[in-house]
């Protein structure tokens, strides 16, 4: 495994790189500079998927190299590409392409005049351990549970936030449950660098891990994570997933059926680690988009855990039972939006974390009809909301969630809804538009990724746009058996773990040059160097420096602004929301190695 805990003091050069230079040998300045300036992802390549660089900064062009690990032996010679710019940072750039070179084998690129890259390895399965690794994040996520080094090695900690003596806020109280009414709502995972939980963003992410479970069950039943529960029948990844969905069941009021939009302390926690962290905890008001998230995570749920009746016995009928419960919830109460700072004028204590709020519930109405429908073909789910409101596809965001429906229509070939089968035409016409402009231009690009050509990329969460890009070419790939599509996804692949405009593997753990210090409250306090691994940063973020105001940016472009600090959470926090794509994207990539032809050929 090619991670930064092997080669610890290279990757500090990310955080005091011009000290490093001033302090190095010519020799050491050379080979850092050819690292820093020739961009590619820095684990590796598929044998026979293509194997691009970037090479970034003024030179004069001309032959690459691809040399053995050592760089003593020269096995592939190829010629760079003409220079071109950046779209958005102006950087002149040239390609090294060397595609057709797929001998297994770990290697270096050289460039003259500019330097060597960081050596990477070309072999079948080369995002194996990084998809591993990116569902093995969520356990490192878990609260109420220690975390025993036999499963978490250096990581290992105390139990954090219980979760069994929850109060009811003010403004989530009912006469059933009054103000300072004590629930337990255990489990769960923390929802990014805080140790709060949340219903939205559990939803989307919950959508996103049994969606990746569904499209390639075979591919997660093979995968050992070494978790505690990695010994029984079930696949590891929905054993992670149920630590969350067992959390997600308390939220909801039996009473009625609404759910609560968070469980959370009052304000945010200090950079503790979660034993430390004792502030009373609330779960705080109902709401439609909290109580929609919920019942098309519980109806998709039910549909996934229904293989696996022997070993969770009567779970997939509570979760289509809650899930209807939480959906009548919704149609009585369609406009119920979580307003934080309405609350706080309303009702004590004031609750300053994380909002998550969202106005637009048409997209939530969508995919929980969608779950709905699909698990138990009663087209009224369906026919209850306007399914093709209009013409958009927007990609997958917490606050955004319209297309998770649509994927699920598109996975599932049995429908007998007349209106299903109508509208299902139009829907993958649609999606193969948008995927198709987004294969299209990966090509031309100077990064030659579908991620970041435009500024409207770079948002708070840049990475997990990258990732959600994939998930859509996937879907594409899916239905259509285009291996452009596949090719394009395997792009923003190659972007997350080091080729974009910062340089960066966005993995901890993963690349030589990966993210050291994320804005996460146990990276943070753990006293442990290396970060929690497995964890996709938040990335480049084109207002970062406006948002969180940390010190050390210098960068101006979109693409560009990014700092590997821990006080920068607009563009270097964690989330559970951006992990998943990733978990969707590598393991999807992984599972189609063979079939898309990336693996090498058997020979006779």
């Amino acid at each position: 495994m090619r991670n930064l805990y092997k080669t610890l003091g290279g990757a500090l050069l990310c955080l005091s790189f011009s000290g490093a230079l001033a302090q190095s040998s010519p020799q050491t300045q050379k080979e850092t500079k050819g690292q820093e300036s020739v961009r590619l992802n820095q684990l590796g390549f598929y044998p026979n998927a293509a194997k691009i660089a970037v090479v970034v900064g003024e030179n004069k062009g001309g032959k690459f190299f691809l040399k053995s690990a050592s760089g003593a032996k020269t096995v592939y010679t190829g010629q760079l590409s003409a220079s071109k710019l950046t779209e958005l940072s102006n950087k002149p750039t040239r390609v090294a392409d060397f595609s057709q070179f797929s001998t297994p084998g770990t290697y270096v690129l050289e460039i003259p005049g500019v330097g060597t890259s960081y050596s990477f390895e070309i072999k079948p399965q080369v995002h194996q351990e990084v998809a591993a690794a990116a569902i093995k994040g969520f356990y490192f996520q878990r609260t109420a549970i220690d975390l025993p080094e036999k499963y978490a090695g250096k990581w290992h900690r105390p139990a954090g936030h219980p979760d069994d003596k929850v109060l009811v806020h003010a403004s989530a109280a009912t006469a059933q449950r009054p103000t300072g009414t004590v629930i337990s709502s255990t489990k769960g995972w923390y929802d990014a660098g805080d140790y709060n939980k949340y219903i939205v963003n559990s939803g989307i992410t919950m959508g996103t891990l049994l969606s990746a479970y569904e499209d390639f069950p075979k591919y997660y039943q093979t995968q050992n994570l070494n978790i505690p529960e990695s010994q029984n029948p079930v696949p590891d990844l929905l054993d992670e997933a149920l630590w969350n969905l067992r959390w997600m069941l308390t939220m909801q009021d039996p009473n009625d059926g609404g759910v609560y939009h968070k469980l959370t302390n009052a304000s945010f926690d200090g950079m503790v680690m979660p034993d430390k962290a004792t502030s009373p905890r609330y779960v705080v008001q109902k709401g439609t988009g909290a109580a929609l998230n919920f019942a098309a995570v519980m109806a998709q749920a039910s549909r996934v855990y229904k293989n696996f009746s022997k070993e969770f016995p009567g779970l997939s009928d509570s979760c289509l039972t809650a899930a209807t419960k939480a959906w009548a919830w919704a149609q009585k109460n369609p406009n119920v939006a979580y307003e934080q700072e309405e609350i706080n004028k309303n009702f004590g204590p004031d609750v300053t974390t994380g909002a998550y709020g969202d106005k637009d519930f048409s997209d939530e109405f969508i995919w929980a009809a969608a779950e709905l429908y699909t698990t138990t073909k009663d087209e009224s789910y369906y026919k209850a909301v306007p399914m093709l409101p209009d013409a958009k596809m927007p990609l997958p965001s917490w606050a955004q969630v319209r297309l998770l429906g649509y994927y699920t229509l598109l996975r599932n070939k049995d429908h007998k809804s007349a209106a299903v089968q109508k509208d299902l035409p139009e829907i993958k016409k649609r999606l193969l538009q948008l995927t198709d402009g987004m294969a299209s231009g990966a090509a031309t690009g100077a990064y030659r990724t579908v991620m970041g050509r435009a500024k409207e990329d770079y948002i708070w969460g840049s990475s997990s746009v990258a990732a959600n890009q994939g998930i859509a070419l996937v879907q594409a790939y899916n239905l259509t058996g285009n291996k452009k599509y596949l090719q394009a996804a395997l792009s923003n692949l190659d972007y997350l773990l080091g080729r974009n405009a910062v340089g960066y593997s966005f993995v901890t753990g993963y690349g030589d040059k990966s993210t050291m210090y994320p804005h996460h409250r146990p990276s943070i306090a753990d006293g442990i160097a290396e970060p929690v691994p497995g964890l996709l940063s938040g990335g480049t973020n084109a207002n970062a420096n406006k948002q969180d105001k940390c010190p050390g940016y210098t960068a101006t472009a979109p693409d560009e602004m990014y700092l590997d600090s821990d006080c920068s959470y607009a563009a270097n926090e964690i989330a559970i929301n951006w992990n998943a794509p990733l978990v969707y994207l590598a393991g999807a990539i992984e599972a189609l190695q063979q079939q898309a032809g990336f693996a090498a050929k058997k020979t006779k």
